[in-house]
């Protein structure tokens, strides 16, 4: 076989090594570097020519930089004469502008879509899309796996007594049936009124919460606004305990010290995004070996959707 390389970017270089070492294959070598005015500059190590390659690389903050490497990568690879690239993105920045909500506003989304497209991407693996939709803004195969299949085993080993799933809005609700579904749990959603970006009021529950342990789900935790808010609102309604799980911790602002200083008793996330600093509310399973699948399946042409399962 012509075989494969895997590269990465510089958003978060332990997931990528943990994902190498999942893979027994170490990461390939490219110079990141970065000119005096900022501009970033790559050179490709070693021969990659005929090879399937595939460059880890979330786009989160710094979001324009790390996206610039990934696009800047995957020419230097693509002038290398690489046989394909797929781009592994852990978190797919830009992702919250996915509609004309109101007049006169980009889609993101759409624009980031068309730029890996343009850079010469034959590929996509990510996981928990903010939109399901934004597959269809791409013209070639992306694969969106479920955060659910990192959090369904952490919650089962925690052996609630008397546990409910729930969205932390209504947009949330197929995420959240999703988890539910799985592990044979009820559902219960916050209704709430977002005032502007990254604020949210916390307005009603829809169902009862009464002596169980609530589980938020969430794609991403930004400000901690929103979960923190809600699980004040459930144990306000007699909610027993109230953890919650999102799979990007975005974790911007005020975020540490209200998850740390609120109403939520665990906040549990993946690595995708790198934490700033380590916290003992906040617990991170890694996406490492479900990653590192999806690599070794797409090279071996084998089915990747047996993992959504």
């Amino acid at each position: 076989m012509r075989g494969y390389k895997v590269f990465s970017g510089s958003a978060n270089i332990e997931l990528a090594k943990s994902i190498s070492k999942y893979l027994s294959l170490p990461l390939s070598n490219a110079g990141i570097k970065r000119f005096s005015d900022g501009e970033i500059s790559v050179q490709i190590d070693e021969s990659v020519r005929g090879k399937d390659v595939f460059i880890i690389q979330s786009t989160c903050v710094p979001t324009n930089d790390n996206l610039m490497e990934l696009l800047i990568l995957t020419d230097a690879l693509r002038r290398s004469s690489v046989s394909s690239i797929t781009a592994v993105i852990p978190y797919f920045g830009y992702a919250r502008q996915d509609r004309k909500a109101v007049p006169r506003v980009p889609i993101t989304a759409k624009l980031v879509a068309n730029l890996m497209q343009t850079a010469g991407i034959d590929r996509v693996a990510t996981i928990d899309l903010h939109a399901g939709q934004i597959q269809g803004f791409f013209d070639i195969p992306v694969d969106n796996l479920y955060g659910s299949i990192i959090f369904n085993d952490y919650i089962q080993k925690k052996h609630f007594e008397n546990p409910i799933i729930a969205s932390p809005d209504i947009g949330g609700i197929v995420r959240a049936r999703s988890v539910a579904k799985k592990l044979g749990l009820d559902i219960v959603i916050v209704d709430k009124r977002r005032e502007k970006a990254n604020e949210s009021e916390v307005m009603n529950v829809i169902g009862d919460v009464r002596g169980k342990e609530v589980i938020l789900v969430d794609d991403i935790v930004d400000t901690a606004g929103t979960i923190v808010k809600a699980a004040e609102v459930f144990k306000d309604k007699g909610a027993k305990a109230v953890i919650a799980c999102c799979t990007h911790p975005v974790l911007s602002g005020p975020a540490y010290e209200r998850v740390e200083s609120g109403a939520l008793d665990e906040l549990i996330v993946t690595d995708t995004i790198a934490l700033k600093r380590e916290s003992k509310y906040i617990r991170v399973l890694s996406v490492a070996p479900i990653f590192a699948e999806v690599i070794r399946r797409v090279y071996h042409n084998e089915s990747v959707n047996s993992l959504f399962i």
